[in-house]
């Protein structure tokens, strides 16, 4: 089946067309968007769309592309050998099957999530191109080719923290997830809320649009952390009014940890209310 938007995952229609384009060519789909836009949960849905078994591969700052393949673990054949086991004979026995190895000799298509790929260090992108283009890899210790049995859907995911390089973009199928509207973030609140009041989620979101408006915010809040303060205001039972209340004591919305990340955005946003106020 061609992917979707579901009851829990709301997609555009230019998303929807990205992930079945990069399907059809069998190119690796890179994503990129703000943090909280639901990059990592889309490689989750098109896997339950497809009917693939997921295979998620995160990356760290000190991950290295070498581990995705495999990794030879000579500390364990050394020790094995002082202790005279006989596995020492055979080296495959300490060869550490990597993400994509898992994937290439699977018996059955996979989706496969590399997560955050910006990341790793630059050349991280490099030496992943023969692999991810020929969809094989060589390995040394035992001399062998491991050949991908069945062509894997490769789902990347950058925040943007870095430039990934030309001949890696190359080979990919780029979709950048604008953040929604007013519109379809009501649509997701919906999929992820059905019970929530139509007030308070009217109420919540003028007031979740108005923060991400402000000029100067080191870090916007995206639809996870409005999800996650929702969630805060359905479990305490707040009402819509205390959202929109003229209290002057209500500088900041209730529960605003969930929405404002750190002290210079909280500062801000107290300083812009207060000014407002004034005038």
């Amino acid at each position: 089946m061609p992917f979707a938007s579901t009851d829990r995952y709301i997609a555009s229609r230019d998303l929807e067309v990205s992930v079945n384009a990069a399907v059809k060519l069998q190119r690796p789909l890179l994503v990129k968007g703000e943090p909280g836009t639901g990059k990592t949960v889309l490689a989750q849905e098109v896997a339950a769309a497809l009917g693939m078994p997921l295979i998620e591969w995160h990356i760290k700052s000190t991950t290295k592309a070498q581990q995705g393949l495999y990794e030879y673990d000579a500390v364990s054949r050394l020790r094995d050998g002082q202790l005279g086991d006989p596995r020492v004979h055979d080296v495959a026995n300490y060869i550490v099957h990597g993400k994509l190895w898992e994937a290439f000799t699977s018996e059955t298509p996979t989706v496969v999530l590399i997560d955050e790929i910006d990341k790793a260090d630059i050349e991280f992108p490099n030496d992943l191109l023969l692999e991810l283009d020929r969809m094989q890899f060589y390995v040394y210790e035992t001399k062998q080719t491991i050949v991908a049995r069945q062509r894997p859907v490769v789902i990347i995911t950058s925040n943007n923290e870095k430039e990934l390089p030309d001949a890696f973009l190359r080979r990919c199928f780029f979709h950048y997830i604008r953040f929604p509207d007013r519109e379809t973030m009501e649509k997701i609140v919906a999929a992820h809320y059905p019970d929530i009041k139509a007030s308070l989620a009217r109420e919540a979101l003028n007031v979740f649009f108005k923060i991400r408006d402000l000029p100067g915010l080191k870090k916007k809040p995206a639809t996870s952390e409005l999800l996650d303060w929702l969630k805060l205001l359905m479990i305490e039972d707040l009402s819509p009014e205390v959202l929109r209340s003229d209290d002057a004591r209500l500088v900041i919305p209730p529960l605003h940890g969930a929405l404002l990340k750190n002290e210079q955005d909280v500062s801000l946003f107290e300083r812009l209310v207060f000014m407002s106020r004034r005038g």
